[in-house]
């Protein structure tokens, strides 16, 4: 599940948060799951208090093996999309409490992403997990699984919100720029 991190520089920003019409942070976001399983994604506040409950758990119907090779091309897209009349028919409703999500991948349907909550399973991948800040690769486990190695990739990606029916997360490369080789977008339409 390792992207290509051919990352060109992006310009520094000449406008401040303030000024900007969008809302920008930094929060950490991991994909984990069993080779021969599904796809977990959870996005984490950078803060270490907070580090025990995630903003958003999504568990994504592709396979694991699926969304790594779409990774090996070195650009992901993912896109979640929701109905607005599935979602009480009015923006209110926050968009991380969305359960039911459709995804597409690269521009091609996927399946979909269901919103979930963690699991003493998913709080002992975090625990094994607790010294990665950023990276990729395969957790060791006690007892090997039918579904194969436990992989992840975790990273930094840069929030972006744009309205109360779209958010954005842009992959951030270990140097600090931000590139669009992974980026996953919430929209509700």
């Amino acid at each position: 599940m390792v992207p290509c991190c051919g990352f060109r520089p992006s310009e520094p920003s000449s406008s401040s948060d303030n000024e900007s019409t969008q809302a920008s942070s930094t929060v950490t976001g991991t994909f984990f799951g069993y080779r021969r399983g599904r796809v977990s994604f959870c996005l984490q506040d950078n803060s270490r208090k907070s580090r025990n409950s995630p903003l958003l758990l999504l568990e994504f119907t592709v396979p694991t093996a699926h969304l790594a090779r779409e990774m090996e091309y070195g650009l992901l897209r993912i896109a979640l999309e929701c109905n607005r009349l599935r979602t009480r028919s009015n923006s209110s409703f926050p968009l991380f409490a969305i359960p039911v999500w459709s995804m597409y991948c690269n521009g091609r349907k996927a399946g979909y992403a269901v919103k979930r909550q963690m699991t003493e399973s998913d709080m002992a991948v975090f625990k094994l997990m607790k010294s990665v800040s950023v990276g990729a690769g395969v957790l060791p486990q006690e007892k090997k699984s039918e579904d194969g190695d436990l992989m992840y990739l975790r990273a930094s990606f840069e929030r972006v919100i744009g309205s109360s029916d779209s958010e954005s997360f842009h992959m951030i490369n270990p140097i600090g720029s931000t590139g669009q080789e992974l980026s996953i977008f919430l929209l509700r339409s």
